[in-house]
């Protein structure tokens, strides 16, 4: 085998890191591109370290991209910091420099960071006249997912939210997103760090209280430690049985859209049969055909309701669209 390390060096962490592309050869497949998205803090450093210690294995050519939200003073130092860092290694270093005014939220800030993920990927296509085989990876760890679990958790979501955080995705109907660190959780990824001398630089708005994910992170994770020590595994086991469950949901659904289809749309008596959660998630199904922006629970509840009720009527949607229906049928309109 060909490591971008000596074999003094491979550690555990290296075995387990590698052993999942052995194990799923699809899931970051040989010869593949890779953008890696690094704030420079310790779960995306330890990632980009993993990835770069057994790139030459997989033949992978990797590139570093970090998102500067100019959210706190220090914020173009770690910057030049990371990018010295990667320079240091031989990958190519990108960077976007957002408007703090604009970006001015967790989920904004997503939204910006994933947009602009794709559209290096885009310039990155043209450039290099690489084929179309480039996957955006992530820093998410087993950790993240149970921070996501609980905040779902207390938003009241369905079993889609309480699946937690995906292993793969399509980012923006465009590109496929790969978080191959959700093996890890935060403990670990700083010992990776610490063992492999990797530096990472601590985002000083980590420890906004006022960032919901950062209070769930700081002061609910500790406590629920005291209560149950390892509550994480237990979570993360939970997440996983949330996310088969909603694997097999949506495979039902595929099947109960096809049954309720008639020539206009869709068959608003045979909906109107289902309950309420069977309901809603068939509804949801139907906008997400033509509606790319998400629709909260509560909401969609609140259509399969007034589709219930009411002969006929209308509801506006995202991006243009309604969801129109009268005594027979149901269908999406521009």
């Amino acid at each position: 085998m060909i490591f971008n390390i000596s074999k003094n060096n491979w550690t555990n962490w290296h075995h387990k890191f590698h052993q999942q592309f052995l194990n799923d050869k699809e899931f970051i497949p040989n010869g593949a591109n890779l953008l890696i998205a690094v704030s420079g803090g310790q779960d995306s450093m330890a990632l980009i370290s993993l990835i770069n210690d057994i790139k030459n294995h997989h033949n992978w050519k990797i590139h570093v991209w970090h998102g500067d939200h100019q959210w706190h003073k220090d914020s173009s130092k770690f910057a030049n910091k990371l990018e010295l860092y990667c320079k240091g290694k031989g990958i190519p270093f990108f960077i976007n420099v957002a408007d703090a005014k604009k970006v001015n939220s967790e989920k904004k800030a997503r939204d910006w960071r994933y947009e602009k993920l794709c559209n290096k990927v885009d310039e990155l296509l043209i450039k290099e006249k690489s084929i179309y085989n480039w996957y955006i990876l992530t820093g998410h760890t087993s950790t993240d997912n149970t921070e996501t679990f609980l905040l779902n958790l207390a938003r009241g979501s369905n079993y889609n939210g309480l699946a937690g955080i995906p292993k793969q995705r399509l980012l923006n109907n465009k590109y496929l997103l790969r978080r191959p660190i959700l093996i890890f959780n935060r403990k670990e990824t700083i010992s990776i760090c610490k063992m492999l001398n990797v530096p990472f630089w601590e985002d000083p708005t980590n420890l906004d209280l006022s960032i919901k994910r950062n209070l769930i992170r700081h002061k609910v994770l500790p406590f629920l430690n005291k209560i149950h020590p390892g509550y994480t595994n237990g979570i993360n086991q939970f997440v996983g049985k949330m996310d088969n469950y909603s694997k097999e949901q949506a495979d039902l659904c595929k099947l109960a859209i096809e049954a309720c289809k008639n020539s206009d749309g869709f068959k608003r008596e045979v909906l109107n049969t289902l309950g309420l959660e069977a309901r809603c998630t068939i509804i949801n199904a139907i906008i997400k055909q033509k509606c790319l922006k998400q629709i909260s629970s509560k909401n969609i509840e609140t259509i399969s309701f007034e589709i219930l009720k009411k002969s006929n009527g209308q509801i506006k949607l995202p991006e243009g669209l309604k969801i129109v229906w009268n005594k027979n049928t149901i269908r999406l309109e521009s």
